[in-house]
């Protein structure tokens, strides 16, 4: 009797490891400084946990973050605005989520709320 055995299947290693952030959590207001500084352009999300519009448009600024157009021009960050109140009240965020562009250290554009298209047409504006 013949066993139908399955036919050799080529196998390939498939290994996923963890996505890598390419928006920049940082924690201290000395990171924020040192982000802002230290690169050219400079795209801050001021967030926080509890903001539905943050959550709403984070995963869009992660794609973009991932973007060829900008993952090698623009340095992206976000910070908690309540893990980093002096941070945020020297920005002067008021509402969240707010963007804040920086060009060689200096700010140079200000957006706020979750706004795709405007959020799209600002990055290719700083990335220009």
């Amino acid at each position: 009797m013949a066993t139908s055995a399955r036919p050799p299947v080529a196998s390939r290693a498939f290994h996923m490891s963890a996505a890598r952030r390419i928006v920049h959590n940082v924690k201290t207001a000395e990171e924020f400084q040192k982000a802002v500084t230290e690169n050219d352009r400079v795209i801050v999300d001021c967030f926080a946990t509890w903001c539905g519009p943050c959550k709403a448009i984070a995963p869009i600024l992660e794609k973009h973050s991932e973007d060829a157009v900008f993952k090698d021009r623009v340095h992206f960050v976000k910070f908690d605005v309540d893990e980093l109140p002096a941070v945020t009240q020297a920005l002067g965020v008021r509402a969240m989520p707010t963007f804040f562009f920086f060009k060689d250290g200096k700010k140079v554009d200000e957006m706020v709320g979750a706004n795709p298209p405007a959020l799209l047409e600002a990055l290719k504006k700083i990335a220009a």
